[in-house]
């Protein structure tokens, strides 16, 4: 039975109770491996809690446990220009759907000894193809991505890969603030960021937080100075 729940608390306290839940769910699969989902608005957390989660679970001694970003299936701005959507790049029509769904079901299969998965280098905005190496012996990967739960199709498909999801709440004023700090931090001028996030980035949040299936768990991801994603 899937238990929905709200917690209220800081980065570290959500992290440890998910890498809790992650570790509850790999010792009933008795040694298979098992894929946790973290979804949530760009700006909210997500990409810092997984962070979190990888080191709680690898720091336990038993298990092993590695990150999977899916900003790695970002469609290269080549791409992008051609489909005319540059401009709007992180929108869920911007990502390569069906080519994530496969590696998800290829990771969690696990039959390789080795998988190549391709990261996003936030320097360049590409992504980099066989970027990070999961190894078989690898016990739990945790995916975060904005779009891991979203409920239109084809992206409907991904949701029953994963053998626990977790969403990560944040305000709406909150998320602006963030936002606009990340663009800062890249040292844009006020009014391209205000573009990119008024025109972009958080319309995209806003639609990932109305039109995302519930999860197994909820958390709160309140304000915070740390880095967020």
């Amino acid at each position: 039975m899937t238990v929905v729940r709200t917690t209220l608390s800081k980065i570290e306290d959500n992290a440890r109770e998910i890498a809790a839940q992650a570790h509850h769910r790999f010792g009933q699969e008795k040694g298979r491996r098992v894929m946790i989902a973290i979804a949530g608005a760009p700006g909210s957390g997500k990409s810092t809690i997984a962070e979190r989660v990888v080191d709680e679970l690898n720091g336990k001694g038993d298990i092993s446990a590695a990150l999977f970003p899916m900003d790695g299936y970002h469609y290269d701005d080549v791409v992008l220009e051609d489909m005319g959507r540059r401009p709007f790049k992180g929108a869920i029509d911007t990502f390569d759907a069906h080519g994530l769904r496969h590696m998800l079901e290829r990771l969690k299969a696990n039959q390789d000894d080795v998988i190549a998965v391709p990261v996003f280098d936030r320097s360049i905005e590409i992504a980099r193809a066989g970027g990070r190496l999961i190894a078989q012996s690898i016990d739990i990967i945790v995916c975060e991505g904005n779009y891991l739960l979203a409920s239109q199709s084809p992206w409907d498909r991904l949701k029953p890969i994963f053998d626990f999801t977790v969403f990560v709440d944040v305000d709406e004023s909150d998320l602006r603030t963030r936002l606009q700090d990340r663009w800062r931090g890249f040292g844009l001028n006020e009014a391209e960021i205000t573009r990119k996030v008024e025109e972009n980035d958080l319309p995209n949040g806003l639609s990932i937080i109305a039109n995302s299936s519930e999860p197994d768990l909820r958390v709160k991801n309140p304000g915070s100075s740390q880095r967020q994603d």
